[in-house]
């Protein structure tokens, strides 16, 4: 069974940092693209940033560039996201998702991408930056 499990978030202060992780099972996740996403209280889902297998490139939203950084542990079946600097804007709840297509990666740029181009998501974690 494919689970995706986030952890790691948590209230923190502006400018501080939080590194969120996702655990998957089920599945052959070295062989998968992986990708952040986010959606605060009455807001849109926002894709934050994706990771091609293997983890040697990486895709930022505007909004998030400079500050998080994605990485992959692909022996521990694990993806990070990294916040640094972080701004009550990134308040939302951040999930991990699977991109539908195994070994494949997204032909669409990350801000383009659909909801459907995803098979598995996890629960998330709730990230809250306030003062």
């Amino acid at each position: 069974q494919v689970q995706l499990v986030e952890s790691g978030g948590g209230l923190v202060q502006p400018g501080g940092s939080l590194r969120l992780s996702c655990t998957a099972s089920g599945f052959p996740f070295e062989h998968y693209y992986m990708t952040w996403g986010r959606q605060g209280a009455g807001k849109g889902l926002e894709w934050v940033s994706d990771i091609i297998q293997g983890g040697g490139t990486t895709y930022y939203a505007d909004s998030v560039k400079g500050r998080f950084t994605i990485s992959r542990d692909d022996a521990k079946n694990t993806l990070f996201l990294q916040m640094n600097n972080l701004k009550p804007e990134d308040t939302a709840l951040y999930f991990c998702a699977r991109y539908a297509t195994y070994g494949s990666s997204p032909t669409s740029p990350l801000h383009r991408r659909g909801r459907y181009e995803y098979d598995y998501w996890g629960q998330g974690t709730q990230v809250t930056v306030s003062s």
